[in-house]
């Protein structure tokens, strides 16, 4: 008998054991869909990788980072100049230099050759470095085998430079008037490069900084200052407010460049006493506290047309007016 008179068991109706929650983990998913541009072999991320790769070559000059700064990729960075042309430059107008890294087997150019040469007669230690050091150092940005590590800047306190000066000018020993420029909002570093040169050129005391959502003494600020670093003290001020309170208590008047000014530059009368000239940046001007710290308002006559000068400028040409007033004193 093919059931060897066993009797057949049907299934029970009913609920049978199913996978329960077994599954539920395979059912949460990975998140949501990277961009295009995130997933690595994506044509989209090879895109962007190639736009950013041509955002570095269009400037391959120098590249400001403070020391200790982590990089876009979490990388410590520091100062540099980066490129033959910008290196060359920035040795010719004699910053300071830590290091000039030069790559394994560089192609020579007259570029490199004066570099080099530059470079040994200032003592400047020259390290022959591997292109894959090269590139961390600054960031894959071009270096054409040329890398310049520039010393941190070594800032003055704002007080204590401004008390200094004034002790130096009371007791005879500078014949000018303390002059300072301190600067409201600037961020661009050519723009504090440019305005160096011009308090050196009208023998000022000083360059004032804030601390704090300000431009610094890059290598960028070093090359367009063309050396006059070397020569004008720039000094950091914690809170700028306070700073020129404290500059008032010494007796040095505070004078804001603005376009709205209480007194026009020519009719300028405190031009020979202690002064600090204060400029705001291009877009916003003077922020209003800076502006209520100023003991006056001062604007530069222009055309109508021009809506407004360059900082640099503004305060290049203010510098003269007052250096031609103390002459003629």
């Amino acid at each position: 008998m093919a059931n060897n008179g066993r009797r057949s068991v049907k299934a029970k109706k009913g609920p049978t054991i199913g996978t329960g929650g077994h599954g539920r983990k395979a059912l949460e998913g990975k998140g949501p869909t990277p961009k295009a541009e995130d997933r690595p072999y994506h044509k989209a991320h090879k895109a962007k990788q190639l736009s950013e790769r041509s955002a570095a070559k269009r400037n391959p000059g120098a590249r400001s980072a403070g020391a200790g700064k982590s990089g876009p990729k979490g990388r410590a960075t520091e100062e540099v100049v980066t490129g033959r042309n910008s290196v060359v430059e920035a040795l010719r107008a004699g910053i300071p230099a830590k290091a000039l890294h030069v790559a394994i087997r560089i192609e020579m150019d007259d570029r490199v050759k004066e570099s080099l040469k530059l470079a040994a007669e200032r003592g400047i230690p020259l390290l022959e470095t591997g292109k894959p050091e090269l590139d961390r150092m600054t960031d894959d940005a071009v270096h054409q085998g040329l890398v310049l590590q520039i010393p941190p800047y070594d800032y003055a306190d704002a007080y204590e430079l401004a008390e200094e000066t004034v002790e130096k000018w009371k007791k005879g020993h500078i014949s000018n008037a303390p002059l300072f420029v301190a600067l409201d909002g600037i961020t661009d570093p050519r723009n504090l490069g440019a305005i160096i040169r011009s308090v050196s050129a009208f023998s000022g005391h000083g360059v004032i900084v804030p601390e704090r959502r300000s431009v610094g003494v890059t290598a960028s600020a070093w090359k367009t200052s063309a050396g006059a670093a070397v020569r004008v003290p720039v000094a950091r001020a914690s809170n700028l407010n306070s700073a020129l309170k404290q500059f008032k208590n010494m007796g040095i008047f505070v004078l804001g460049l603005d376009g709205d000014g209480d007194v026009s530059l020519p009719d300028l009368s405190l031009a020979t006493e202690p002064v600090c000239i204060v400029v705001g940046s291009e877009g916003k001007g003077l922020s209003r506290l800076v502006r209520e710290n100023c003991d006056q308002i001062v604007s530069i006559p222009i055309d109508s047309a021009m809506e407004s000068l360059n900082a640099s400028m503004a305060v290049g040409i203010t510098l003269y007016e007052v250096s031609r007033q103390r002459a003629a004193k």
